[in-house]
Formats: structure tokens, sequence, C-alpha cells
């Protein structure tokens, strides 16, 4: 769609919120800055094929952005919007996590509910079957540590406990993963489509617990090669 023009037809601006989605954009179009800028509270637009925020600075009021089933990746840049409460990015392609979190903790202040499902910057099995239940408490922990005002993350209540947790060990749960070359196995595909996960369940908060430890696995099939290891002093 050429950026220059806005289809009338699937822009909605009601009550200060400002929605825009389905359109194939991969930038903000600037009729929206221009014509709601300074007047918007809520701006959606989710489910077009963002790829930068330029001219997102002009929506200076701004309390919640819903980004959802976009392509904005590790490069993205926020300006800082310091009423921003809420922030929806699922279904997009960031995989630093310490590197968008530094980013929307420094322009983000006052930010209280983050949802970062479908990327793989979040390490669950939504975004990788590799990933566990611990992986994805570690990754809270670390998000939690870094956004001190943070009460909700993806689509769970930031407990008392994790809090807790999080501020004496949460700077030493960084999420790391490997470049995509070096993944062994078939890669899982991602759907193209992801709902905000609003309204919490609140029926499960405070019932998930990490699970630490290590595990020692010992082989003891007939074929094992590790006989082929032991020298004759050994014996």
């Amino acid at each position: 769609m050429e950026e220059s023009h806005v289809n009338v037809s699937a822009l909605s601006f009601e009550k200060n919120r400002l929605s825009y989605c389905g359109q194939d954009c991969y930038k903000i179009p600037p009729t929206l800055w221009k014509m709601y800028g300074a007047k918007v509270l809520q701006l959606d637009l989710s489910y077009n094929n963002m790829e930068t925020l330029k001219g997102l600075e002009h929506f200076t009021k701004l309390q919640e952005l819903i980004l959802d089933n976009n392509k904005l990746g590790d490069s993205i840049n926020f300006p800082p919007l310091p009423f921003l409460r809420t922030l929806s990015i699922n279904n997009n392609q960031i995989t630093d996590l310490e590197g968008f979190i530094n980013k929307i903790c420094d322009c983000f202040p006052s930010l209280s509910y983050l949802s970062l499902l479908r990327n793989k910057a979040c390490p669950n099995e939504l975004s990788d079957r590799d990933k566990d239940d611990s992986d994805y408490q570690r990754y809270r922990y670390f998000v939690i540590h870094t956004l001190r005002n943070l009460q909700f993350l993806d689509s769970r209540r930031v407990t008392f406990a994790e809090r807790s947790e999080a501020i004496t060990r949460g700077q030493f749960m960084r999420v790391r993963r490997p470049p995509d070359d070096q993944l062994d196995g078939p890669k899982v595909p991602v759907t193209t489509a992801y709902q905000r996960p609003l309204p919490v369940d609140l029926a499960s908060l405070g019932k998930h617990r990490g699970a630490y430890g290590k595990c020692n696995y010992k082989y003891t099939g007939k074929h094992s090669e590790g006989n082929r290891f032991i020298v004759n002093s050994d014996l």
C-alpha cells in the first residue's frame, strides 16, 4: 500500500483511540500523526507489516501501544513516551531480549504492561519448541528485574514472589540465543496471527513455579561407546 495514502474505511478514531490495522503498512502513515498525533491516548497498528516506528514521537500523550503481528525486529527504535503504560508487541521478529528491554526501559518509564509472546526473545513453546517453563521463568525474572514498574508480563500478573526473586537474581538470568545458523533441527513455522492476551486469566495468578537444578544423565544401553576410552591400566 502506498504510505502517503490512508484507507479511510480502515481507520477508526473514537474517544482518543486510533486504530489502523491490516493495511500492509511498513511504517506509520504521516497522515495519522499529522491529524491525530496530539490527541491519541491508545494506538493500535496491529496486523500490518511495520518495520519502523518513525513518526511515533508525534504521539506525545500515548498511554497504550498495540503492535501485534508486524515485522518489527532488533533494529527497532522507540522515542521517549513518558506516559506509555501498555506495550503489546506479540508475533514480531525480536530476538535480542536484553537490547530490547534496555530500549523500552529508557523510553517508557511508566510501563506497567508488556507482552512479547511469539517473539524469539520470549523463550516458550510458542516461539521455540525446545524451550520449557524454566526458560520462560528465567526470562520473566530478567524482565521484571529491569522493568521495575511492570505489573503484567505477557498473559500473567507479576507476583510478589517473582518480584522478590527478580530483585536478587534477575540480573543473572539473561536469556541468550545462538545465531539461527547454529540451531540444530527443523525450524518450527510461526503463524502470522496472534491475539493480544487480554484479559488476563486471574485464576492462574501466582500458581506458576520455575524449576531449577542439575540433571545427571547415565547411559546404560548395550551399545555404549564409553569402553573405547578405558585403557589397560584402568582394568
